[in-house]
């Protein structure tokens, strides 16, 4: 026998492939086992009274990582109104509620888009071509400040640039209109088609000139032309009836104003925007007859009603109106008023703002603004209610030589009227209330009698073939 058999140790016979798993598996089941009744026999002596007092390092450590959660609770995060706040048709419309904050921003924002996005949210920049036209301007300073990095394309690069600038809208401000997101589809298109062996400064010179030229054929010489168009419509002695504010429908009366026509105009307005206040007296300084009502009088205004001309948010290719909440209402009433005369319906519209959807309802698609703007801010100084002392004196000179002068000390800040019992202060505290400040609402093609675009009159049944023929066009 020679040494090294003397001094073997004896070897573990060999396993098979099953024995070798069924032995890991139990080592691994003794494992979890070991660290359960570990964690168990920890957890009294953790909330035993009796604690060990941290170290120093530890508290170092505990103290940094509160700190950095602090940092981290300071970032704004997405906030849903209450469930119980929400109307629940329409609770697929809410959008989280956050401001601006610089925390939240991207790097990659420009300044011109953060401020652009503070007038979208504020209403300061309120209709479909205002919010495209300030879009496209603040585009071209991110267009103006942009330097292709070393290693990328133009073509690609600066599309990913604003697709940053895009989604700060979407998400701080409002959603995209009809006519924002057509132009950014029209810019994008043209950026793709950008020739790489360009040299940047060429490349940014035509992109910005392209812009200039979308604004100017697009939406200013379009409304020139849809003006003239809609002011040979109008005739002497005319009372044309307009619902809310639109800057087309503004021009065209002034310019058939200017042309020499008198005829009447009768603005319809309803809350909470009141845009019609200031269209009334843009009018009214300009020289037109001009009547100024609530959307609650529609039924009776509409009798000395030749025409309506409607404003347009946007136009689908199935003909229907997509405008402000209440443009249904109006068109419905010039077809259906009491008087049984049908008044004719005409919508201006640039073609910038036609969409292939096809919304059946405002339901499915619409935009739901901040509801406490349809709450009264501002108690009333009228003396709308009696008080009890004033109730009281029913009879007797002296009852009601007292009476007039308590009114006539209504006027004292001692006697201010008090807030009325039918104002909307305090909404969220009711039970079972829900305010719905919805935006826009669908006209179908039925109460609609013609389109007048910058490319000629139309029906609303061709409003698919104008879309059409744009998407050929752009191939």
């Amino acid at each position: 026998m020679t040494p090294s058999t003397e001094h073997s140790e004896p070897t573990e016979p060999k396993l098979s492939g099953a024995e070798l798993k069924k032995r890991a598996k139990a080592e691994k089941t003794a494992r979890r086992a070991a660290v359960k009744a570990t964690s168990q026999n920890q957890a009294p002596r953790s909330a035993s009274p009796s604690k060990k007092l941290p170290t120093k390092s530890t508290t170092s450590v505990q103290s940094r990582t509160v700190e950095e959660n602090s940092l981290v609770e300071e970032k704004p995060k997405l906030k849903h109104p209450p469930t119980e706040m929400q109307v629940t048709i329409f609770s697929h419309l809410y959008k989280s509620s956050q401001g601006i904050s610089f925390l939240d921003t991207s790097k990659d924002v420009h300044p011109a888009v953060l401020s652009l996005a503070l007038q979208i949210k504020n209403f300061v920049l309120c209709g479909s071509n205002a919010r495209c036209v300030g879009m496209l301007l603040a585009f071209k300073r991110v267009i103006e400040s942009y330097t292709t990095p070393t290693g990328h394309a133009l073509s690609r690069h600066l599309t990913t640039v604003l697709n940053a600038q895009v989604a700060h809208l979407i998400r701080h401000s409002r959603p995209l209109s009809v006519s924002q997101g057509n132009a950014i589809r029209q810019l994008k298109l043209t950026i793709s088609r950008i020739d790489p062996s360009l040299p940047e400064s060429t490349a940014k010179s035509d992109l910005l000139q392209r812009i200039d030229n979308v604004i100017r054929e697009r939406i200013t010489v379009a409304d020139t032309a849809i003006s003239r168009d809609a002011g040979s419509k109008i005739r002497d002695g005319e009372v044309i009836m307009t619902y809310g504010k639109s800057s087309i429908v503004e021009k065209t009366f002034l310019e058939a104003h200017r042309s020499g026509k008198k005829f009447k105009v009768l603005i319809v307005d309803s809350r909470p925007l009141f845009e019609g206040k200031n269209l009334a007296r843009r009018l009214s300084a300009a020289g037109i007859e001009t009547e100024y009502a609530l959307i609650t009088t529609c039924s009776h205004a509409i009798s000395s009603v030749t025409k309506v001309f409607l404003g347009a948010h946007a136009m689908t290719s199935n003909g229907c109106l997509y405008s402000r909440v209440g443009t249904a209402l109006v068109a419905m009433m010039a077809k259906r008023s009491t008087g049984g005369e049908q008044r004719p319906v005409v919508v201006l519209c640039e073609t910038i703002k036609f969409t292939s959807r096809t919304p059946l309802d405002s339901i499915v698609g619409n935009e739901i603004a901040d509801p406490e703007m349809l709450v009264d801010q501002e108690d009333t100084k009228t003396l709308s209610y009696v008080p009890p002392d004033m109730d009281a004196a029913t009879s007797g000179s002296k009852k009601g030589a007292d009476r007039g002068r308590m009114k006539d000390k209504t006027e004292g800040p001692q006697d201010e009227p008090k807030q009325k019992s039918g104002t909307l202060q305090g909404w969220k505290n009711v039970p079972n209330l829900q305010l719905l400040n919805i935006l826009f609402d669908v006209t179908p093609a039925a109460f609609l009698d013609m389109i007048i675009t910058e490319q000629g009159s139309l029906p609303p049944s061709s409003v698919s073939v104008m879309i059409a023929m744009e998407e050929s066009r752009n191939g």
